[in-house]
Order: C-alpha cells, then sequence, then structure tokens
C-alpha cells in the first residue's frame, strides 16, 4: 500500500506531508510525495530542489517510512497529476493540505483542493497547518 501526499514547502505541504509520514507509518505503507512544477518550469516557488528532496525522504525514512519524491509536470491541473500518480502507485490514500479560509472561502475550498477532494478514486485526508 502506498499513500501519496501533494507536496509544497508551505506551512500547508508541511502539515501534509507530517501528516502523510504518520498515516504511513501507522499503516506500514510506503509514502510518495507529489512535488509538481507548473508547465515544466524550471522555476517554481513551489518546485523544491534535489537536497529539499532528500531530506524528505531522510525525515520520512527517521520515522520508518519508506519514501521517493516525485516532481511530475503538470499544466492546468494539479488534480489530475496527483490522480494519475494516485492510480499508479495504488494509492491507499492522498494526503493534501489546504489553506484556512473565511467562512466566505470556505464555501468555494478552492478549485485545486475541491477537484482533488471530488474526483479522487482513493480517500483523501485533507489537512491544515497548525
Amino acid at each position: 500500500m502506498t499513500i501519496v501526499v501533494g507536496y509544497v514547502a508551505t506551512p500547508e505541504g508541511r502539515a501534509a506531508l507530517t501528516t502523510g509520514i504518520a498515516e504511513a507509518r501507522l499503516r506500514g505503507s510506503d509514502l510518495v510525495v507529489v512535488n509538481s512544477p507548473r508547465r515544466g518550469a524550471t522555476v517554481d516557488a513551489a518546485m523544491i530542489d534535489d537536497a529539499d528532496a532528500a531530506a524528505l525522504v531522510e525525515e520520512a525514512a527517521a520515522a520508518g517510512v519508506r519514501a521517493q519524491v516525485r516532481q511530475p509536470v503538470h499544466g492546468d491541473s494539479l488534480a489530475d497529476v496527483l490522480g494519475d500518480t494516485a492510480s499508479e502507485v495504488d494509492a491507499s490514500l492522498v494526503v493534501i493540505g489546504l489553506r484556512r479560509r473565511t467562512p466566505v472561502g470556505k464555501l468555494v475550498l478552492g478549485s485545486t483542493a475541491q477537484r482533488i477532494l471530488l474526483d479522487a478514486s482513493v480517500p483523501v485526508l485533507a489537512v491544515k497547518a497548525p
């Protein structure tokens, strides 16, 4: 079994990663961390470098979880990238981070998060940063 985590270097991404590692450890699952640059951009604020990717793998290993980082490119749909990755690795869970929103913002949720929650073929665990 594998858990897929959508990760960007933000407090929300960190919350998703921490939760993903905890869930993988609890379930005895592997972890696939997806950090996807938009349209193959070589410079993207969401993209982590090789050293950061290695640090994420080491963090998971320290918790007893085997992990890998994937950086597939995406166009307009990060939801599709996460869904495709989940299908490819036969994931049992997808973990994403959510930003805190106002009451009106909660009505809309966010198009990417909403698509992930509605389109995923496996359970999605959405977490907020502390």
